[in-house]
């Protein structure tokens, strides 16, 4: 039987996932093969257009310019193993515990800036730092909740640090309902593995949430706070909170008294506890933030201030996402934990450096060039796909702003087996995994969101640009240890908590 591997070459200049491991006679990635074989690809291509039709009408969407949109799912998975996960996970934890540190000094005694590890610049001239959030946090709060770092393989096969997103991020529901969909669908993909199960994250970040509740309080209420429907993640706000069992509000639906936040029920109204917030910084509180926002809670931060609520993420948190503060990673961890990083960043020019400024310009159609409060893939310039008027327009942009923007290398980051058309072939792959933050300890999904560039040669994943996604498989071994502390499983919130709230706000 023709296999529909039996022409696919991968892509030249990258590592390619499927070819590197088929190699090496990987039994995991063979044996994906071999059921593909087994199925054909025009029962695999007709497997595709129901998941695609599948998760439509289940309203698994994105928003793009008002507009509602699926986000493919490419029926075949990804694999990685159980041993390179481990490696990972602890680089991951890792990493959101140093940037945890970072947060509190910052926004505390910034005894990093003192120590001139970071210069002061860095810190105040970001355009997320917050002067609203310079006050510590209680002993039960966390700053970094849920992060959302983005990954991508290099050309010689090793998982680096694109990106840190440590604000809002999103895609974690459709990790859970890629799962659910292939599992549905392509059950026969599944019968010769014991894959790594992603499903009980809402329970970990409902734990998470939990323990981040004042002390004091016996039934804590957690909300999911959305800016509503025409967000562009809406989706995923009304899924996390009907999988955790708690209100989805809209800032309407809550307001403050004293240093409490409330919520509106038909009866009268309930204290808040635990918001677990999806509004950006700027929106949230009218008082400190943009006084022309409606999305906002006037008092919010006061009553954070004062312990009366937990909002997660913590305010101020874009300052540790900012791109410049990305290329002193390595030396936060090194100052905070005493520890060399497990997971690398990518080689990255700070452009504030006259010297190191004048030789970006020189050669910046051989890089990336990334402003530094962007995110989606906005504003990036990659130099060897840019036309020469693009090329001159960032060369007076960073002449002019230097603290705006940093440059790096470019990678021609790995590629992974993908249907196109009537074939099977490669298109780049970065992976966002999820890291879910308590005073206890921090869980990582196992695997996260694969997200993948449908365009030939095309390096930008991002679904509001066109990409995809994918499964993302992380195969157990038969003793493989786990290197992050789980919660305590927690039950959803009570059905007194969620009764009480008016159905406007579900």
């Amino acid at each position: 039987m023709t296999s529909p591997f039996d022409l696919y070459t991968g892509s030249t200049g990258a590592f390619d996932e499927f070819i590197v491991n088929s190699n090496a006679q990987d039994e995991n990635w063979l044996g994906l093969a071999k059921s593909i074989e087994n199925l054909g690809l025009s029962e695999l291509k007709r497997r595709a257009i129901e998941v695609e039709q599948t998760q439509s009408a289940r309203g698994i969407t994105f928003t793009v310019g008002g507009l509602e949109r699926t986000f493919p799912l490419d029926p075949l998975p990804r694999i990685i193993s159980y041993d390179e996960w481990n490696k990972v996970e602890l680089g991951l934890v890792q990493r959101i515990a140093a940037l945890e540190a970072f947060l509190d000094d910052i926004y505390g005694s910034q005894e990093i800036v003192r120590d001139k590890v970071i210069p002061k610049r860095v810190v105040a001239n970001a355009t997320q730092f917050s002067r609203s959030a310079a006050f510590p946090l209680m002993e039960y709060q966390m700053r970094i909740t849920v992060a959302g770092l983005d990954l991508i393989r290099d050309e010689k096969g090793e998982l680096v640090v694109l990106e840190d997103n440590l604000r809002t991020p999103s895609g974690v529901s459709y990790v859970i309902e890629n799962r659910r969909a292939m599992a549905r669908i392509l059950p026969e993909l599944f019968e010769n593995y014991e894959i790594e199960p992603v499903t009980d994250y809402p329970s970990r970040l409902l734990a998470s949430l939990i323990s981040q509740a004042p002390p004091q309080v016996s039934d804590p209420l957690v909300v999911v706070l959305t800016p509503g429907v025409y967000n562009s993640a809406y989706f995923e706000h009304a899924f996390l909170a009907r999988q955790m069992g708690v209100p989805l509000v809209e800032p309407r639906d809550l307001f403050a008294k004293g240093n409490e936040i409330f919520v509106r029920t038909t009866k009268s109204s309930k204290r808040v506890d635990v918001i677990y917030r999806r509004i950006d910084d700027e929106y949230i509180d009218p008082v400190f933030f943009r006084p022309d926002s409606y999305l906002g809670v006037p008092g919010l931060v006061n009553a954070v201030r004062a312990g009366g609520v937990t909002i997660a993420n913590a305010v101020g948190n874009g300052v540790a996402d900012d791109k410049l503060t990305y290329a002193y990673v390595d030396e936060i961890i090194d100052y905070y934990l005493h520890q060399k990083p497990i997971l690398k960043n990518i080689e990255t020019y700070r452009l504030e450096d006259p010297d190191v400024r004048a030789f970006v310009i020189k050669n910046v159609d051989n890089l990336v060039v990334k402003p530094v409060d962007a995110s989606g893939g906005k504003g990036i310039i990659i130099g060897s796909q840019a036309t020469e008027r693009e090329l001159e327009e960032v060369k007076v942009a960073i002449s002019s702003n230097p603290r705006g923007f940093i440059a790096q290398r470019i990678v021609n980051f790995s590629t992974i087996p993908t249907v196109v058309g009537n074939n099977i072939e490669p298109r780049h792959a970065d992976l966002r995994p999820f890291i879910v933050s308590s005073p206890d300890g921090r869980y990582v999904v196992p695997g996260g969101l694969s997200r993948v560039a449908l365009e030939a040669g095309s390096m930008i994943v991002n679904s509001s640009q066109g990409g995809g996604s994918k499964d993302t498989w992380i195969i157990k071994g038969r003793s493989r240890p786990r290197v992050t502390t789980s919660f305590a499983q927690s039950e959803t919130a009570s059905q007194s908590q969620i009764t009480e709230v008016k159905e406007s706000a579900q």
